[in-house]
């Protein structure tokens, strides 16, 4: 588990706790030998398609430069896994990145029936809420590529809140247990997602 560095002023480091917490509970939960701390790789960095999930959230601006735009695209398209969670002010720039990604091939609404939501938890409701913002419902959108699910976007959610050390945000118990078992299917679904390298 990999998380993505950008530039264009937005917080890429947000929720520092998060994904050592959901490393430790995708060891302890699913027997994976997983690393103990998450990488971190820029889109142009020589060895991205070295890390077969790739973790971006924030609060504001993303950008790509051109060269990370042809990387990620080669990266994606090569069985590499895209997961950007909306830590609420990354919508807008994101949308406009992922459209350069794939100016044909929208965003859309991953259906309840996707492995994404079952392949180790049954997550009937699909994406769950963790943190509340402005009453939203959560939305788990994707990119389809070949019919793979290859980018996965977690939109009022705030998945890295509840994965986040307990004390952060306050949240209940059954809500952080709902983001980390969302997590760990998430990483489930991109190991089996990923072809064999």
């Amino acid at each position: 588990m990999t998380r993505l560095r950008y530039d264009g002023g937005g917080d890429w480091y947000a929720n520092p706790s998060s994904l050592d917490n959901l490393l430790e509970q995708i060891r302890l939960r699913t027997g994976i030998p997983v690393a103990d701390r998450p990488a971190e790789v820029g889109a142009a960095d020589p060895d991205l398609a070295d890390h077969p999930y790739l973790y971006a959230t924030g609060h504001g601006n993303m950008s790509f430069t051109a060269l990370e735009v042809e990387r990620l695209r080669a990266y994606l398209y090569g069985g590499g896994f895209l997961h950007v969670d909306d830590n609420y002010g990354l919508d807008e720039s994101f949308r406009r990145e992922i459209a350069r990604l794939f100016p044909d091939t929208p965003l859309a609404e991953v259906p309840l029936e996707h492995s994404i939501y079952r392949i180790f938890y049954e997550m009937p409701d699909g994406l769950p809420k963790i943190h509340e913002h402005d009453g939203n419902p959560a939305q788990g959108f994707g990119i389809f590529l070949d019919g793979r699910l290859a980018v996965y976007y977690s939109f009022e959610s705030d998945l890295g809140d509840g994965w986040e050390d307990e004390g952060v945000h306050g949240d209940a118990p059954e809500v952080r247990e709902s983001a980390l078992r969302m997590g760990v299917n998430l990483f489930l679904y991109a190991l089996s997602a990923t072809p064999a390298r």
